[in-house]
């Protein structure tokens, strides 16, 4: 059951989340950054431990490879606000329905 409610996890961000680089918008199912987020946030919101605070914080800790691995960013700092803000609401309301 935890399998299909992370692939249905993952499937909402990829749609609704993207990174911005120079305005270009790359939605994080394209960048294969949907999964993971799904499965570092699933048991947040299984332990009903889901907060802003730890959002962000793990935004933070997810390294992002640019230039064919020359350099990592976190992911926090490619999500605009905006972003930040409907991921939040995506996972509030994921939890809700759980």
């Amino acid at each position: 059951m935890a399998s299909q409610a992370i692939d249905s996890l993952a499937a909402e961000i990829g749609e609704k989340v993207y990174i911005d680089v120079a305005k270009w918008h790359l939605y994080l199912s394209n960048a294969n950054l949907h999964t993971v987020l799904a499965e570092q946030f699933y048991p947040l919101l299984a332990n009903d431990e889901l907060s802003e605070e730890k959002v962000l914080k793990l935004l933070q800790a997810i390294p992002v490879k640019l230039g064919g691995g020359k350099r990592e960013v976190p992911l926090i700092d490619l999500l605009p606000m905006q972003c930040q803000v409907v991921l939040i609401d995506l996972l509030e309301e994921f939890q809700r329905n759980m």
